[in-house]
């Protein structure tokens, strides 16, 4: 029970592959024609593929695969690699290269946060600072967590050094953009050269070219004009700058912030990661700069909690009630026990099932149970034991052990046919919804098998337990008198009598 897979609602995201092309310079015709269509084209190759589906935007082209629900997710993510290798060869590399998506589904975003600034510390992180922080510090940390598959930044501005060139400037000394770019390029890198031998030791010889602050920019040389050197610093400004944006995160009405989502690896168990992930943000905590704070605003643990609640709630309330009725009716406050401590064993057989079968556990699949229909062979058994036990034919006597469950077994065994055969009346009943494919499948096949699980445990339960449980805890001094019970049906059953004379009369 505490190692089953927990979350909020059942997860219905069919089994697929997306494969993402990002290219910011392709209006998207050009994306269509270039990228989708030769990468819809290799993956059509693929077997047991359902469908192929793929939208194509300014600067970004998405295929989804959708394999049969048969196929695992990883042998499903090979095949459309070894695809993406084969069509990688037609689209040029400037046009961007093919990627898959990560292993999660529409319900992977378990938590999300926003860093939050504290009071008077507002000037000092702007929105790029907070983006930096995002990604070299908060995304860093809180990958490699079980259950985890990726951290997404959103919001800020994404850190870059700019080189912003006066045009005027390079005209007049007849330097060209691509001058410029092979310039940057070419002084920013280290180089090896190999080692000298000298007595007993040797050393290594390194060139050291890697720019690590603006002012290497700005000394970098473009140029030589009549011997005298052209750098950067001459000819434009060297200053942070970001990439063009096509959105902005806000929060509460106080202008832009920067967060994140962690993405939860398909099929891992949303109670467990979250936990993991709460306790990251935590140590992450003590190592962010003063006044910066890891803030969440949707924790799945949350909604997971209170699902559990509710189901919990629901289920105390249920087994109280079916309880307080089998005391009604049976007339026996043991024999009520008995049958009510059949609920909790037969909720522990369906969780070994569903962890058997992986079968995860929500507030759908769980609240589904209905302990009226779980405890009906229960029921049937009991009565018919309590039936042959406090007949006329043992009243007055008091039973020993031995005789107890000789009568007991004698009185279970009257009935036991048609509690067996009423339970599986009501297992008919799921058969069809445990054939439901798709989307409808996922949703509904979980549920009915959780509830035909805790059935089927129940029905064990009542042929072994219950009649053990009887022959030690009913009382073996025989008494009959009549209960509320008894009285009540004695009353029924005159209308229901008169009723059935009325209409075999008036057939």
């Amino acid at each position: 029970m505490l190692t089953l897979p927990i979350d909020a609602v059942p997860d219905i995201t069919n089994n697929q592959v997306q494969i993402v092309t990002v290219s910011p310079t392709l209006a998207p015709q050009e994306v269509e024609q270039l990228i989708t269509m030769p990468v819809e084209i290799a993956m059509s190759n693929i077997m047991n593929v359902t469908e192929i589906r793929s939208v194509s935007r300014f600067g970004l082209s998405v295929v989804t695969v959708v394999f049969k629900e048969s196929v695992p997710t990883l042998d499903a993510r090979q095949l459309v690699n070894e695809q993406i290798q084969t069509v990688a060869a037609e689209i040029p590399t400037e046009l961007g290269m093919p990627e898959m998506m990560p292993i999660t589904t529409g319900l992977g975003e378990i938590y999300q946060y926003v860093l939050k600034v504290a009071p008077g510390y507002e000037d000092k992180y702007d929105a790029m600072e907070l983006r930096t922080i995002q990604d070299w510090i908060v995304k860093r940390q809180l990958s490699g967590i079980p259950g985890i598959v990726e951290i997404n930044s959103f919001g800020g501005y994404l850190k870059q050094y700019e080189v912003a060139v006066d045009p005027d400037v390079l005209f007049s000394l007849n330097i060209t953009i691509g001058e410029v770019f092979e310039a940057l390029n070419k002084n920013n890198q280290n180089t090896g050269g190999s080692y000298i031998e000298k007595m007993n030791r040797a050393y290594y010889i390194r060139s050291e070219g890697m720019i690590s602050r603006t002012k290497d920019i700005e000394q970098v040389v473009v140029a030589n004009r009549n011997g005298i050197p052209i750098r950067i610093s001459d000819i434009g400004a060297v200053r942070f700058g970001a990439p063009k944006r096509f959105g902005a995160m806000t929060m509460d009405g106080d202008g832009e912030c920067v967060g994140g989502i962690a993405m939860m690896l398909k099929g891992a168990n949303a109670n467990v990661v979250t936990g993991e992930l709460e306790k990251r943000v935590e140590k992450i905590q003590k190592i962010l700069p003063e006044g910066v704070s890891i803030e969440p605003y949707l924790n799945r643990s949350a909604l997971v909690n209170r699902n559990i609640s509710t189901v919990v709630h629901n289920l105390i309330e249920g087994a109280i009630i079916v309880f307080i009725v089998l005391i009604v009716f049976l007339g026996n406050v043991r024999a009520g026990l008995i049958v009510a401590s059949v609920i909790p064993l037969a909720m522990l057989f369906a969780f070994i099932m569903m962890r058997i079968f992986n079968v995860s556990a929500n507030l759908m699949r769980l609240g589904a149970i209905d302990f009226g229909i779980v405890v009906d062979g229960s029921i049937v058994i009991l009565e018919g034991i309590l039936a042959h036990i406090y007949g006329v034919k043992f009243r007055g006597r008091t039973l020993s052990a031995a005789q107890m469950e000789e009568e007991v077994e004698k009185g279970a065994a009257g009935v036991v046919r048609s509690a067996t055969f009423a339970v599986f009346i009501i297992l008919i009943v799921f058969f069809p919804i445990l054939t439901l494919t798709g989307i409808e499948g996922k949703y509904f096949t979980p549920m009915a098998k959780t509830l035909v699980f805790c059935i089927i445990g129940a029905l064990l339960l009542s042929l072994t337990y219950v009649p053990m449980m009887a022959s030690l805890f009913l009382k073996r001094h025989i008494v009959t008198k009549p209960t509320f019970a008894d009285r009540f049906f004695e009353k029924l059953n005159k209308v229901y009598s008169r009723a059935l004379h009325f209409c075999l009369k008036f057939k």
